[in-house]
């Protein structure tokens, strides 16, 4: 998801969002019409910023404070000289506080708001989404859902003020229909909803307005989540010592390479040595060895028959991951029960996860890395069910099986027994092709090696991965991206100073 420099970390909840407001104007003495009106220059800065040419607006005016914002905008922008139509699926004399004063003010400088008429909307170059705000909590039904309709089917180029209209804030679910905006603007706090869920495909190109609310009601109010961004870990990407050899980098231990899937160990062991392990050790099926060390000879490559070839293995890593390629037949089912049974710290994925999800146990020391399909076997769950409330799902995962999850997809969530989340809003759907979660899991286990805190290892190996996926993207576009590019810019971006 596109955004603009320096968003916040912390991500809120709507009731978060109302508490940031409550505090403002209560105890910050900033009047609520105070923070409209800002909403609405805001919204104006960012709308005449992206259509610079634009000279007629359509404005879809709701109910509450969203179309409060609605109105500020548009007598700001019909007092910069634009032409602007509101449409109005909620009679402004039912408008009551702040929103009732924004209409007011509105119709006091000439404007005239007009009942809803889809028809309207073909005279806009630019519409205006000011229908519903955060308070959404059940599924748009008659005209505001028919609004929502034809702002979409209309494919005019839509700003949505604070969340697009008919998105659950918290869960980023679309409640049976939602706008699809080029650009949001989004007010106060991030919502969560914004980047989880549907909600990146909704938002488009995300800004952020404080609105002049200070920092210390910031610092009084939780956050549900946290953004990832590298400041975060500067702990972790130190420059090494000069007198450094590789076992002061880290020993991993691959695990996976069933009949016929040597890629995926091969992606994985690559990935890992390109994130700075210092020695990676493949354990596969002794048909794959000498195609992995032709391919990638810096990889140390071990056939393994069974169970009993892994001891001396695991004895060596500091950590292991299991799952690429790993196949669910019988030498699968012997490894994988080697690997959880003997205690080394752990990433698990692929196949890994289809395992444990048909022998389910906890761990404390292990990284689980599904994506919504894997989440689905884990709990029993459609993956639909996955994904309408991923945060939750992320949980309860951790919950269930013990650890660290990394629910993997658009918004990637990290989460781990002390209720942390955190979320990547990196990454583009060219990565959404074979190889790219192996790449994963090498990128993780390299960073895991070496760090006390698996689940900081776990969100910087993310954060990593989303970044290197977006340079190919700028670099070559999205269409036609292999898992295989992305190991010169996770070289590049681990390595980068500043």
């Amino acid at each position: 998801m596109a955004g603009m420099k320096n968003l916040p970390t912390k991500l809120h909840s709507a009731a978060e969002v109302r508490e940031l407001d409550r505090r403002a104007i209560e105890e910050e003495q900033i009047p609520g019409y105070t923070l409209m009106q800002r909403a609405g220059e805001a919204a104006f800065a960012v709308l005449s910023d992206a259509w610079d040419s634009a000279s007629r607006l359509v404005i879809v005016c709701g109910a509450g404070n969203n179309a409060g914002d609605g109105y500020v905008l548009a007598r700001i922008a019909s007092s910069r000289g634009l032409a602007v139509t509101v449409l109005a699926l909620v009679a402004p004399a039912r408008l009551t506080g702040d929103a009732a004063r924004a209409y007011a003010d509105f119709e006091a400088a000439g404007g005239v708001a007009v009942d809803w008429d889809p028809a309207l909307l073909k005279d806009a170059d630019v519409v205006a989404d000011a229908i519903l705000g955060t308070g959404l909590d059940r599924e748009l039904e008659g005209q505001f859902r028919a609004a929502v309709s034809a702002i979409n089917q209309s494919r005019l180029p839509v700003i949505a003020l604070d969340i697009p209209s008919g998105l659950h804030a918290d869960t980023g679910a679309v409640m049976g229909s939602a706008v699809r905006a080029e650009h949001t603007i989004t007010f106060v706090g991030l919502k969560l909803g914004c980047y989880v869920g549907a909600g990146p495909d909704h938002v488009g190109t995300l800004h952020f307005a404080g609105l002049g609310v200070p920092e210390c009601v910031h610092a009084q109010v939780s956050a549900q989540a946290e953004r990832l961004c590298r400041e975060q870990f500067a702990d972790l990407l130190v420059s090494r010592r000069r007198s450094a050899h590789k076992g002061n980098h880290g020993r991993v231990l691959i695990v996976g390479g069933g009949p016929g899937m040597a890629g995926a160990v091969r992606l994985a062991g690559e990935a890992a040595l390109r994130s700075g392990a210092g020695l990676v050790t493949i354990a596969t099926h002794p048909d794959h060895c000498s195609a992995i060390v032709a391919g990638r000879p810096e990889l140390i490559c071990r056939a393994v028959t069974g169970a009993a070839d892994l001891g001396p293995l695991l004895q060596s890593a500091d950590i292991v991951a299991v799952g690429p390629g790993l196949g669910q037949g019988d030498w699968a089912r012997s490894v994988f029960e080697a690997v959880a049974k003997s205690g080394a710290r752990l990433v698990i994925d692929a196949d890994g996860l289809n395992l444990l999800a048909a022998g389910p146990r906890r761990g404390g020391q292990w990284i689980l890395t599904p994506h919504p399909g894997e989440a689905g076997r884990l709990l029993g769950k459609e993956t639909a069910t996955v994904q309408q409330d991923r945060i939750a799902s992320a949980r309860e995962l951790v919950k269930k099986f013990g650890g660290v999850t990394v629910l993997k997809g658009a918004g990637s969530i990290v989460t781990d027994e002390s209720g942390v989340v955190r979320i990547c809003d990196r990454g583009n759907p060219g990565m959404a092709t074979a190889g790219m979660g192996d790449v994963l899991t090498g990128v993780i286990a390299a960073l895991a090696a070496k760090a006390d805190d698996l689940s900081r290892a776990a969100a910087l190996g993310v954060l990593a991965h989303a970044a290197a996926g977006d340079r190919v993207a700028a670099q070559s576009g999205e269409r036609g991206m292999m898992a295989g590019d992305l190991m010169e810019p996770l070289r590049e971006w681990l390595n980068r100073r500043g």
